[in-house]
């Protein structure tokens, strides 16, 4: 999770539990979990450390999507990208916006650094159900293909 107040222990993760449990559901083992400032450095650090060092295949992100001054996790999220996904990111905001209009304004955003794909979610956890439930049957065909046991 990406929030400045949940950092500071003033607010509960909710989206991060939604995050986790939709993991599971894909049979992915949760390998780490954390809870980061908005501050792009700090975001970049860990994406990069858990995806070059930690080997992890999928990180996904929840917070700091917004239009917000202090929403900063596409910027950091960009920062460290090998290649971008952009199908993922819009899918999530084109069928999301059927309910909700002002998920258009989410500027998050997927790609992929080495082998590992990173996926940008909004900070509710409405939000973030709401878009698992548009990417959730592409991604074990996506981890398969960066992982090198599927056909390219």
């Amino acid at each position: 999770m990406v929030s400045d107040r949940g950092w500071r222990g003033e607010r509960r993760d909710e989206s991060g539990k939604v995050v986790c449990e939709y993991i599971s559901q894909l049979g992915i083992k949760i390998a780490r979990y954390a809870i980061v400032p908005d501050e792009v450095d700090i975001i970049s650090a860990t994406l990069k450390e858990w995806a070059d060092v930690e080997g992890i295949d999928l990180i996904v992100t929840s917070g700091g999507t917004g239009l917000a001054a202090r929403d900063v996790t596409p910027e950091a999220t960009l920062a460290v990208l090998d290649k971008t996904v952009p199908g993922l990111s819009e899918a999530m905001r084109i069928e999301t916006a059927k309910k909700k209009p002002e998920a258009l304004l989410s500027r998050a955003v997927a790609g992929i650094r080495g082998k590992c794909l990173i996926i940008n979610l909004p900070g509710s956890p409405a939000a973030v159900k709401e878009c698992f439930e548009v990417i959730l049957a592409v991604l074990p065909h996506a981890i398969e293909i960066l992982s090198g046991k599927g056909h390219e």
